[in-house]
C-alpha cells in the first residue's frame, strides 16, 4: 500500500481476527491487516475479471438457448 494512501478502520469479531493472525502467520505475512488486504484484493480483483459478452455474443448464445427450449 501506497504512503500516501489513508488506511480505514474494518471491524471484525474477535474470534475471526484471531483466526485471520493464525493464518496469517502460517502462510508468512507480516500481520492480520496485510492478509486480509491481500484476500479482500483478491476477491475484488475476480469479480472485475468476469467475463463479459458483446452484444453479438449475447444474440449467439440467446439465439442457441431458444433453439434448445430454454427462451421462447
Amino acid at each position: 500500500m501506497k504512503k500516501e494512501e489513508k488506511n480505514k478502520a474494518v471491524f471484525l469479531p474477535a474470534d475471526l481476527y484471531a483466526q485471520i493472525e493464525r493464518r496469517a502467520k502460517v502462510t508468512n505475512f507480516g500481520s492480520a491487516e496485510e492478509y486480509v488486504t491481500f484476500v479482500l484484493e483478491e476477491v475484488l480483483k475476480e469479480e472485475d475479471d468476469e467475463t463479459v459478452f458483446s452484444k453479438e455474443e449475447e444474440k449467439e448464445v440467446k439465439k442457441r438457448l431458444r433453439d434448445l427450449g430454454y427462451l421462447e
